[in-house]
């Protein structure tokens, strides 16, 4: 019970109407025992006793009855779901605010799959309960108290008789209570399983054709197929085993009752209509010891859900707003790391004792060879994540006590690996200023170098493109997601391998759109490729979670730099001006055309 504890606040508001179906749930069982008596007197008053004039009477109070027990079931059923459905409504809403409250290093170890099953299998077995198996489970005990009261006021030796068994049965629905929770505890997890495959698999599909790992896929995806229905059969053995044996002594019970009832009518201790009133009323013990396994393995599916959908909810949140946070009416956008140490959760130290200063619109490149650290340090400035000693500072004020919805309101982030939402490219760049008008859509569009391909698109920026940006190459959607950045209007630009997808020639045209752009903005520019340095008041080089390099623009000296800018076919004694002209020179000199002097072609 301490999981439905500890999720009282979802049901609870709700309860005047869960009582309200569990009283309707009531007058219908009491209504229900009217009719055994009524036959009791229809045989033996009427049929036996030979008053007619009571046969009418008796058919019509059959028919009333089973008019108010209608009325009764539909407010049980309605009631009961109404709030089930704002039980789940108010615990998928919980449950989808708190993934959206809860930090990257949270999702670094989530599995998509698993969060889906919680929002999906999980929640609504939990609705299964509230609407249906609360309902049932206060009716068994309805049944059973008032069909009892009800047999020992027709005879108490026949109700003894009855009983004989039910300790048996109370042993048998313990081990079964016992044995199927830990069975659907296991069916969740492996559902959890199978959904990961299924979503991993579907969003990286294209990888999977790629490496011609169809096959491979498909074994993946059998072995968890396995786990789940073994696990469904083992949960299925349970029921197939101890239901028959419970509704098997449930059935034994109504025969000792035929057996010494019928001893009794032979005798003259019971009258026959009494038999047959105390056999109908044997049904509202045997009909809910039958459906007992069914009302605890409810109970278990709501307690096993209940369980994982706390795993979720309980997770206290990394990142939030201090309890009287920072707030400024004007952002400059000076950002300031201070003695910055970083590591993820389960990782040594990615950035150590970053000391660095970067005054309002200034333009920083970050260089550096993979895992360097250079993502994780831009990550921190909007807190995706939260430093591990140290601070990181904007305008001055340490961004651990800013209100995280402000700061991260003037922090535009574009990062390498676009993501783009289902939905039309008008949302998609405009989806964090969602009131910007159509001409500031297109004009950020315009910058971004976006424009000019979405108008030739058959409904231009009414097109909607597929999940994750399907439809469009990869340049296209890094062009449409630094629209959005640039719509944004941040103090501060992050530029994660922004360009990375693009061709050379767009780069060129991006960068000198971006030129105009960063200008007042503080902007960091991670950098694969030469050409997005042209512009950079400072260079930082990162090895291995350090700032071993540092320098100002064009000054193209220092070991690390210069071995970075030979990975990418320069030298640290080139000339600047000669990457300045046009890149597609430079594709005919590597061809080996003409076309005067292109100077150096980029190898990568």
């Amino acid at each position: 019970m301490d999981v439905f504890r500890r999720l009282k606040p979802y049901y609870w508001p709700y309860r005047k109407t869960l009582l309200w179906a569990i009283v309707s749930m009531g007058l219908l069982t009491a209504f229900g025992l009217l009719r055994p008596y009524i036959m009791r007197w229809l045989i033996d008053d009427v049929i036996r006793g030979g008053k007619e004039e009571w046969l009418w009477p008796l058919a019509l109070s059959l028919v009333a009855i089973a008019l108010i027990r209608g009325v009764f079931n539909y407010l049980r059923q309605y009631l009961g779901e109404w709030a089930g459905q704002k039980t789940t409504f108010r615990l998928r809403t919980s449950l989808y605010d708190k993934l959206q409250s809860l930090s990257f290093s949270y999702y670094d170890r989530a599995r998509t799959g698993d969060l889906m099953s919680r929002l999906t299998m999980d929640v609504d077995a939990f609705r299964m309960f509230f609407s249906f198996g609360l309902v049932f489970l206060t009716d068994f005990f309805f049944m059973v108290g008032f069909g009892l009261v009800a047999m020992l006021l027709i005879s108490p030796r026949l109700t003894l008789v009855t009983f004989i068994l039910m300790p048996f049965l109370a042993v048998a629905a313990v081990r079964f209570d016992r044995r199927i929770r830990e069975a659907y505890g296991a069916i969740r997890q492996s559902l959890s399983n199978l959904t990961t495959v299924i979503q991993e698999n579907l969003s990286g599909i294209r990888t999977v054709k790629s490496f011609s790992r169809e096959p491979h896929e498909m074994d993946r995806f059998r072995v968890r197929n396995q786990d789940f229905a073994e696990k469904n059969v083992v949960a299925t053995d349970l029921l197939a085993r101890y239901i028959p044996l419970m509704e098997g002594i449930g059935n034994l019970s109504a025969t000792l009752l035929l057996w010494y009832g019928g001893y009794m009518v032979i005798r003259d201790d019971l009258s026959l209509g009494s038999l047959v009133a105390f056999f109908s009323l044997i049904g509202y013990l045997i009909w809910p010891l039958r459906e007992l396994g069914f009302l605890l393995n409810m109970v278990e599916q709501a307690q096993a859900a209940g369980a994982r959908l706390l795993e979720v909810l309980e997770v206290p949140a990394a990142i939030r707003s201090p309890e009287h946070p920072y707030r400024p009416k004007e952002v400059r956008g000076e950002v300031e790391f201070y003695g910055v140490t970083f590591h993820y959760p389960d990782g040594n130290p990615v950035l150590r004792d970053i000391h660095l200063q970067v005054p309002a619109g200034q333009v920083v490149a970050i260089l550096g060879t993979t895992g360097a650290g250079k993502s994780s340090l831009v990550s921190l400035i909007p807190r995706f994540y939260d430093v591990t000693q140290g601070e990181v500072r904007v305008d001055g004020v340490d961004v651990r006590r800013w209100d995280v919805d402000v700061l991260r309101r003037h922090i535009g982030f574009v990062p390498g690996d676009t993501f783009l939402f289902s939905a039309s490219l008008r949302e998609n760049i405009a989806y964090g200023r969602p009131d910007a008008s159509m001409d500031a859509i297109q004009e950020a569009a315009r910058r971004a170098m976006a424009h000019e391909f979405i108008q030739h698109l058959p409904q231009q920026y009414e097109t909607v493109v597929g999940e994750r940006g399907m439809g469009l190459s990869g340049g296209q959607k890094q062009r449409v997601a630094i629209a959005r950045a640039l719509l944004y209007d941040p103090r501060i630009l992050i530029l994660d391998d922004a360009t990375s997808s693009v061709d050379m020639e767009t780069e060129w045209h991006i960068q000198k759109a971006l030129q105009e752009v960063m200008k007042g903005r503080t902007t960091f520019i991670i950098a694969h490729r030469v050409a997005s340095l042209r512009r950079a008041d400072q260079i930082i080089v990162l090895d291995e979670g350090r700032v071993v390099e540092r320098h100002p623009r064009k000054l193209l000296k220092g070991r690390h730099y210069a071995h970075l800018l030979d990975q990418l076919g320069q030298t640290a004694g080139e000339d600047l001006q000669k990457r300045r002209q046009e890149p597609m020179k430079r594709l005919f000199a590597l061809l080996g055309g003409t076309g005067g002097n292109p100077g150096p072609v980029l190898s990568r």
